[in-house]
């Protein structure tokens, strides 16, 4: 029976959807994205892994944000980032209330930092399930029915089964939860991209106690489903979308990135060598970047054989890894169609699972803003204020992985010094890992193996081995005082001097370096 909100379309659907939709009734249901436009109303709490794009379309044609009483603006809840033509331009016609969690879009970012959007961060693995416990992101939700704490889902599908389950695309996220919390579904079925059946396995989420553990003991284990069960009831259209996927270009490798790449192949080297890791070294988590990509370009040159990766997102310098034969197989939230033989798509919560991170002994690459003297690391905030994209999946991966690894250039230019910025700090001005997290620090300087070393001991290494030249004795000497002064007060556990712990950053805020003349 079809729920009183859904559209019953006499249209026609075309060859290429009568072929992905096998639930015949559902193309009853068939509409274009601008018949259900009217059905939205500011304040709506909208999950995505799609790209509404008319939605954005009828703001702009009938001038609605110009007036108050017209105004549209949302909630938005997405798995991860989405595709940055929509909603950066959700942002700038300034439709986006709250957000969360992890985002890209540069006018996204602008909007977070002007006050604008309300942007609520959390580790990846842990949103789908606060999603569906509701409490944490609904309480002031007071419409609709209680229990879906999601107005809309708005997902994209490459077919749908027989039976009306979801074969998502090329990005899983947290598609299971924001269906599993709605209370309207529409489905948009990009038929310009090839069905992705087969490729995915899929694990429904349960409230607290009836969860379940996650019984994965390689990358390669199914566990799952192949498509997500839904509410047909619940779903109002289903749209045909024809664009291809928009996952921009990656950042082009660097003589430093390579410099960094080299110095952690030769660290895992020693690590086979030292019998501390297999010689197909245990699973592989990397994030994105140049730096990411030319690690994995230089493990696919590299000596190891049979590795596995157990990561987020596939960047294309895996498919050169694939392609090596030296890559066996990989599961990821996203990526690619043509590798179904050594190719797992899972959703954020099982991928991104602290539980299985932990059981796998996943050796987790990241890329900070910034690391102090301490290894405390910052992944989102620029100066300690400025929200860049969020936490996204490295906390997950950092706390829970047998080497925990951060890798970033030693310093980054700014308009006035090729060198303005150092990437390693006294204190960092946001602290999204702690020392506690990390193991290993390396930029294009060298590598810093922090295992079992004391802050006092922490402190010189990562100093000497990894800041860049130009900063180098000013760390020292900052450290030197420190540890001199807070000695002397019976307080040296993690020395610091607090009166110039930030001058470095301070200094680059009105002088455009961190390259300050000393310490007070």
């Amino acid at each position: 029976m079809f729920p009183s909100r859904s559209v019953r379309s006499a249209r026609t659907a075309s060859a290429a959807l009568q072929q992905r939709v096998r639930r015949p009734n559902l193309l009853k249901r068939l509409a274009t994205a601008e018949e259900i436009v009217p059905q939205f109303k500011s304040g709506d709490y909208i999950g995505w892994s799609g790209r509404p794009a008319a939605l954005a379309d009828h703001v702009e044609n009938n001038n609605l944000q110009d007036d108050p009483a017209t105004k549209l603006q949302f909630n938005l809840f997405v798995g991860a980032s989405t595709g940055p033509e929509v909603e950066d331009r959700w942002a700038k016609l300034d439709m986006i209330k709250f957000r969360a969690p992890h985002q890209v879009g540069k006018e996204v970012s602008k909007g977070i930092n002007a006050g604008r959007i309300d942007f609520a961060d959390k580790h990846l693995s842990m949103f789908p399930q606060d999603l569906t416990y509701g409490v944490n992101y609904a309480l002031k939700k007071k419409h609709g029915e209680p229990k879906k704490h999601l107005d809309w889902a708005i997902v994209e599908a490459t077919s749908i089964t027989e039976d009306g389950q979801i074969v998502p695309g090329a990005s899983v996220g947290a598609t299971p939860e924001i269906l599993q919390s709605a209370e309207k579904i529409i489905i948009e079925v990009n038929t310009s991209i090839p069905s992705f059946e087969g490729l995915h396995d899929i694990n429904q989420s349960f409230l607290p106690p009836h969860r379940q553990p996650y019984l994965i003991t390689s990358p390669s284990q199914r566990i799952g489903e192949q498509s997500i069960q839904i509410d047909l009831d619940r779903v109002v259209a289903v749209i045909e979308a024809d664009r291809p996927d928009n996952t921009g270009g990656n950042a082009p490798e660097t003589e430093e990135s390579r410099a960094i790449a080299k110095h952690l192949i030769e660290f895992l080297q020693d690590e086979v060598t030292a019998g501390r890791m297999p010689k197909n070294l245990l699973p592989l988590q990397s994030g994105i970047g140049n730096v990411a990509n030319s690690i994995i370009g230089g493990l696919a040159e590299g000596p190891f054989q049979n590795v596995q990766v157990w990561t987020e997102v596939l960047q294309d310098t895996f498919l050169q890894f694939l392609d090596s034969g030296k890559l066996d197989f990989a599961t990821a939230t996203s990526n690619w169609e043509s590798y179904k033989d050594r190719l797992l798509l899972r959703s954020q919560q099982v991928a991104n699972s602290p539980e299985i991170i932990r059981r796998l002994g996943v050796i987790a690459m990241n890329t900070p803003l910034e690391v102090d003297i301490y290894a405390h690391a910052n992944s989102t905030c620029a100066l300690g204020s400025r929200m860049l994209n969020g936490l996204g999946g490295s906390g997950d991966f950092l706390r829970n992985a047998k080497l925990s690894i951060m890798h970033t250039p030693s310093s980054r230019p700014t308009k006035t010094d090729p060198h303005g910025i150092s990437c390693i700090v006294p204190f960092a001005t946001h602290i999204d890992h702690t020392e506690h997290d990390l193991d290993v620090v390396v930029t294009e300087q060298g590598l810093a193996d922090l295992r079992g070393l004391s802050p006092r001991q922490r402190a010189p290494v990562i100093i000497n081995k990894c800041a860049h030249p130009v900063y180098r004795d000013l760390l020292l000497e900052y450290y030197d005082r420190s540890l001199h002064e807070c000695l002397a007060r019976g307080a040296g556990h993690e020395p610091h001097m607090l009166r110039n712990a930030f001058k470095m950053q301070t200094h680059m805020m009105e002088h455009g370096t961190m390259r300050i003349a000393g310490w007070d």
